[in-house]
């Protein structure tokens, strides 16, 4: 039993499903990793049943907060089954098509993250307490959606603060081809989930590739931070002129170049620069290189609030270097991923740029993450994809 120090429970009682370390005043018998245990406040009244780990800071995640509901292998499948639902609300249940299946807090399983590649899913596993329920987790999903095969990615450094390895390799049923091919507004998208970043994909930019398209008919177009080129091909099959795509990663271009070839996209539209991105965009600066549309897609800056300053200043002079390169009249499309980044600063943050870069324009629109990456409104830190579009003035 976790007993919370008095005043702790506030966010719980407004249905928030973290609880850190520096909230728990006593541990009251015996539990592991993973284990459940029942959240109590300072007088010893129910709040909630959460997953314990003790060795992270966020030493807790709230299941439920129903005293009556019980944690095993039916509470699993009910919430895969209205994850799966609420995908098929936003019709994006199609058998060729993909999408992230289940978000972590916004789909209330903290922790889990499955996305959807046709008839093959992929799994991370990020907490202790999903950690502890991987089988029952992996029955739940093979039941409701039927996947062929299920495959796990939880490689990743997140799996350390709570006390985990990183594992990956085939959970369940057969192994997926490599690539996986998937289709996205009618364009065909080849992905690696064994070895690509994150899954593979970013399904979290799906409508934000739709808004560039319909920018994109006729103009030249410079997509950095390319990864396998998705913003590039959106744009292309759109009627885009060009595209230069500028990634770091050799095997990101080279998917990028297969699907060219998949869409059927002349190679002589496309030009794949390997690169860091802030010296090629430099470079073509001093080549007096000029762009009608320029995409932003950075990695996040910012890790932690430690990182704030630094990473503020990267997103301000990646915008910078990339409004000095837009024609009169273009558009510049950048995009912050750092959770720690509110909307209101990275627009304070790219207002600043385009005064450094001399140019003046307006903002067009605001982007964010798609609908099938939700955020509850109990846990608003689940919001985390920043975009504007804005276009300068003739």
């Amino acid at each position: 039993m976790l007993v919370l120090a008095p005043g702790r429970e506030k966010s719980l009682l407004r249905r928030h499903v973290w609880i850190f370390s520096g909230a728990i005043a006593d541990v009251e018998g015996e539990a592991a990793p993973g284990d459940n245990v029942t959240v109590v406040d300072s007088k010893h009244r129910f709040l909630a049943r959460a997953a314990w780990s003790p060795a992270s800071q966020l030493s807790a995640r709230v299941w439920t907060f129903d005293s009556e509901e019980t944690i095993d292998a039916d509470f699993f499948r009910r919430r895969i089954e209205a994850a799966v639902e609420y995908r098929k609300f936003l019709k994006l249940d199609a058998p060729e098509g993909g999408c992230r299946l289940v978000h972590s807090e916004g789909d209330a399983l903290p922790g889990l993250v499955v996305d959807r590649y046709g008839e093959y899913l992929v799994v991370q596993f990020l907490s202790a307490g999903v950690e502890r329920f991987r089988a029952e987790i992996v029955a739940a999903l093979q039941e409701v959606t039927g996947a062929k095969g299920i495959y796990e990615r939880s490689d990743t450094s997140i799996r350390a603060k709570e006390g985990l390895e990183e594992r990956k390799g085939l959970l369940a049923g057969t192994e997926p081809p490599n690539p996986v091919v998937i289709v996205e507004n009618g364009a065909k998208y080849a992905v690696d989930v064994r070895h690509g970043q994150k899954s593979g994909f970013y399904f979290d930019q799906r409508d934000s590739r739709a808004a560039v398209a319909a920018l994109s008919a006729g103009k030249r177009v410079l997509n950095a931070f390319s990864y396998t080129g998705g913003f590039g091909v959106a744009a292309l099959l759109a009627g885009a002129e060009h595209v230069v795509n500028i990634d770091s990663s050799a095997p990101a271009l080279k998917l990028a170049r297969h699907n060219l070839e998949m869409n059927r996209i002349a190679p002589t539209r496309c030009e794949n620069l390997e690169g860091d991105v802030f010296t090629e965009l430099r470079r073509l600066t001093e080549a007096g290189e000029k762009f009608d549309l320029i995409i932003l897609d950075p990695p996040k800056f910012i890790e932690s609030r430690n990182a704030l300053v630094k990473g503020c200043r990267a997103y301000q002079d990646i915008a910078r270097l990339g409004f000095g390169l837009l024609v009169p009249g273009g558009v510049l499309v950048n995009f912050s991923c750092s959770g720690l980044m509110t909307p209101e600063l990275f627009q304070k943050i790219t207002a600043d740029a385009a005064l450094e870069a001399g140019v003046s324009g307006r903002f067009i629109r605001h982007l964010e993450q798609s609908p099938d990456h939700p955020t509850s409104p109990a846990v608003p830190e689940g919001f985390y994809l920043k975009g504007l579009a804005t276009r300068i003035d003739l």
